[in-house]
């Protein structure tokens, strides 16, 4: 079977580039190993949670995936507020600064998930869907890859996209060169109920054990994420749900009064991925594939979204080159997506850094730096709108 474009992984980045690309004169084939996302009948609550950008909630209502959503799970932030490790460092974000009304949408991931692929089964014939299938074996040639499947079917295409994960196969089989290191830290998600409102205000603590997040969600619901060190996550996992509350409610200062544990806690490790190259011949990654950054800035599927955003652009744009897999072409893409993505893995890296050292000096420093640009307008403004794409 020849298809113009392959991708790889259907995650809310790999789908989402496809029903971007549907408007293209091309054949697509999207290919998944996990069976399609649904919603479960009991109302409950997904780990997994996403920040959305304001510039990603654009793009993702373009290609019809926000407006399918529950707009009942999807919760509006307006206002950040960010702590350091003593009682007087403090630094807000607030969405009428920059004269918008919300910040943020925090969704969950299998409600994208979901939406997405309800779209997907509208499409014409142009977008042909593997799923659940896994590949088994890629080869480049000069003219064309060639990808085969477990089911004993072979594809070939102009161009394979990689966008499956962090640990991508694609990337692996393409031999790319990556660069990472352990943060020594996981990263615990869970959901709770809270005594009080959180007034749709994502509050963040740089702690000296960790950075603890508590994300809102509808009602007086909220998301955690708790980027613990080692010997911190350690002791989260081994809490009762009781003692767990105890341990969120302290470390946020009883912000939102009493919780109550409404989803089990999941762990997963911290690591830097700093991918050397995004294209070969034939050959793109997108999303996670691409990068992989520490999550206390939220950013993560932002920034693989945004990867979508101009390889789709990339594509569209290609004038009389008729090879969709070109390398020149895909350097465009490469070249255009470059500093963004460099900009946000130093940013997080350096900041996750700043914040784990136990050095008192560097401390008192990171404080004073977060009470210093509290107080600069201007500053505030243009480190929100580097966030709002």
């Amino acid at each position: 079977m020849k298809f113009d474009v392959v991708i790889i992984g259907g995650g809310i980045v790999g789908s989402s580039l496809a029903l971007s690309l549907k408007k293209c004169d091309l054949n697509i084939a999207l290919i998944e190993s996990r069976p399609p996302p649904t919603i479960p009948n009991d109302k409950s609550w997904d780990n997994r949670i996403y920040a959305i950008s304001p510039g990603s909630v654009s793009f993702l209502e373009d290609i019809k995936i926000w407006s399918a959503i529950n707009k009942s799970r999807i919760t509006p932030v307006y206002d950040m507020e960010i702590f350091g490790d003593d009682n007087s460092a403090h630094l807000d974000f607030n969405a009428y600064d920059v004269g918008i009304t919300e910040l943020a949408f925090i969704v969950e991931n299998r409600q994208l998930q979901a939406a997405a692929w309800n779209e997907l089964k509208k499409q014409g014939a142009n977008i042909e869907i593997f799923c659940p299938m896994q590949c088994t074996s890629i080869e480049w040639n000069k003219t064309q890859a060639n990808i085969h499947l477990s089911d004993g079917e072979s594809l070939q295409t102009a161009l394979v996209i990689g966008a499956d994960g962090v640990n991508s196969w694609v990337r692996n089989k393409a031999e790319i060169e990556v660069s990472q290191h352990s943060y020594q830290q996981s990263a615990m998600v869970a959901n709770f109920n809270s005594d009080l409102s959180h007034q749709n205000i994502a509050r963040q603590w740089f702690r000296r054990d960790g950075i603890l997040a508590l994300l809102p969600l509808p009602d007086k619901s909220i998301s955690m994420v708790w980027s613990a060190n080692k010997d911190q996550a350690n002791h989260l996992s081994n809490l009762s749900e009781k003692d767990l509350c105890r341990q969120v409610e302290e470390a946020s200062n009883n912000t939102l009064g009493k919780l109550q544990l409404i989803t089990s806690p999941v762990s997963f490790p911290l690591h830097s991925v700093h991918v050397k190259s995004l294209v070969k011949p034939r050959l793109a990654l997108i999303g996670d594939a691409a990068h992989g950054i520490h999550p206390l800035a939220g950013q993560g599927v932002n920034l693989g979204l945004r990867d979508v955003r101009k390889l789709v652009t990339t594509i569209i744009d290609r004038g009389g080159q008729a090879d969709c897999g070109d390398y020149m072409l895909l350097r465009q893409y490469e070249r255009a997506r470059k500093e963004d993505i460099l900009t946000m893995e130093l940013t997080t890296d350096s900041l996750q850094k700043l914040f784990n050292s136990k050095n008192l000096t560097i401390s008192r420093l990171r404080n004073l730096g977060l009470i210093i640009t509290n107080q600069l307008p201007l500053l505030k403004k243009r480190l929100m709108q580097n966030a709002l794409n």
